[in-house]
């Protein structure tokens, strides 16, 4: 499993690498260009967001149809000449397009599908755990070298840097990243896919959930560096001594996380807990008047947002169907950018023009709202899959499969020449599933 998601794994990390390693010290960058403005600093941060929302969709639909691989270049180029323009930016204005061009690379969601493509859903968790990980060490790497770069030679160097990197994807893509297994199923193209994947009660938790964790990612990296450098005197160069401890807790509480929300079969539980954290977090962040709670706050915030991670894609993939899954994940990814766009533009406002108190209630009583809605959210480990070799089924007993109650779906895996089909164990048996192939 592990050998066949490193590449994709790789382009993932190195394209969240360049978009991680300018956050440290993007807002108080931005924040001294030329006519700038706590408002539009906000959207600076957030601008890539925008574009990431209204083309996570397309792309993932876009990689149904004419492939994953080449959906993935297209996207990474994009990107790479978004980061240009970036580098070469003298006023705001110019970096807010950058980063516009930035997100209109939207390979988020087919990247995602393609591991769903390739890994069985029984290990599905594990390979998003990998990524996740993979992520979260990129992070704190981008902790250490954003602000040691960016503070000594100028965060134009972090956006060529973002650039390349964007260049070697690509050079994995056709060189190393094999190509996805061919699945056939028996569902009928719908153009009303995407507002059936709307419908759907938990995925639609799911997709709020990706907003409000990403909206408050961004708004974390908004006012964390102004109010570590504004209110308690550091320098750029010194923010990585708040961000690596940071890091190196949430990496710890990752391995929490997908014990128990994988093993133990607890993901809800585990949803809850981050929200919890995130709700002290910003408590604390508001409140502190030394540099010391307000680090307290920000450990708390990336265990958190660490704990949710190795979860969200995972349990968004599960709940989606095979057929529409470039498209429920685009979705997905599109309700997560929308959260960072609004996180970035709502927080750079209310920065200005109320301080960071007034943020830390809103967060806490959005946090409040938050754990009654994943309360309520359909547990997916009653979902299990049988897989049997397609010379052990017969075809036509396949279609009498779609009116079994208990019968979720049922698809082919032709490079493998596997049928699998996803059942409700408390409804039906696999012998009983056997029984009727």
């Amino acid at each position: 499993m592990f050998k066949k998601i490193l590449p994709i794994n790789l382009i993932i990390s190195l394209r969240f690498l360049g978009l991680f390693i300018v956050l440290p010290v993007l807002s108080v960058y931005a924040l001294n260009l030329k006519n700038s403005n706590e408002f539009l600093v906000g959207i600076t941060i957030g601008g890539y967001a925008l574009t990431q929302m209204l083309l996570q969709v397309p792309f993932g639909m876009l990689s149904d149809k004419i492939g994953r691989k080449r959906t993935l270049v297209f996207g990474l180029a994009i990107f790479a000449v978004g980061s240009l323009v970036c580098a070469y930016s003298s006023d705001i204005y110019t970096l807010i397009l950058g980063r516009l061009l930035q997100g209109a690379g939207a390979i988020g969601a087919v990247a995602t599908a393609m591991i769903s493509d390739m890994v069985k859903e029984e290990q599905r968790a594990k390979a998003m755990a990998i990524m996740g990980g993979s992520i979260a060490v990129t992070f704190a790497l981008s902790m250490v070298i954003g602000p040691f770069i960016g503070g000594h030679y100028g965060v134009d160097k972090l956006f060529f840097i973002t650039a390349l990197l964007a260049i070697i994807g690509i050079f994995i893509i056709f060189k190393k990243l094999p190509n996805p297994p061919k699945i056939t199923h028996d569902y009928q193209t719908n153009k009303r896919d995407i507002f059936i994947i709307l419908k759907d009660v938990n995925l639609l938790r799911m997709n709020i959930t990706n907003m409000l964790q990403k909206g408050m990612m961004t708004l974390a990296f908004l006012i964390i560096p102004i109010i570590m450098v504004k209110e308690f005197d550091f320098y750029k160069s010194e923010l990585w001594k708040v961000y690596l401890p940071a890091m190196l807790f949430g990496v710890l509480a990752m391995g929490v996380s997908a014990v128990l929300g994988e093993k133990k079969k607890k993901p809800k539980l585990v949803l809850i807990i981050g929200i919890i954290l995130f709700a002290l977090s910003y408590a604390l962040m508001g409140i502190a008047h030394t540099p010391l709670i307000f680090i307290l706050g920000v450990v708390l915030f990336f265990v958190g947002f660490n704990i949710h991670e190795p979860l969200l894609q995972s349990l968004a993939s599960k709940y989606a169907k095979i057929h529409q899954k470039g498209t429920a994940l685009g979705l997905f990814n599109s309700f997560g950018y929308l959260g960072t766009f609004i996180g970035a533009l709502w927080g750079g406002h209310i920065l200005k023009w109320y301080g960071v108190e007034y943020i830390s209630i809103v967060i806490v009583v959005i946090c409040f709202l938050w754990i009654i809605l994943i309360a309520t959210l359909q547990n997916p480990i009653f979902s299990k899959n049988l897989y049997v070799e397609l010379k052990e089924s017969n075809n036509n007993n396949l279609k009498n499969l779609n009116s079994i109650d208990g019968i979720i779906e049922w698809y082919v895996n032709e490079n493998e020449k596997v049928l699998v089909i996803k059942y409700n164990s408390k409804k039906i048996d696999e012998e009983r599933i056997k029984s009727l192939i």
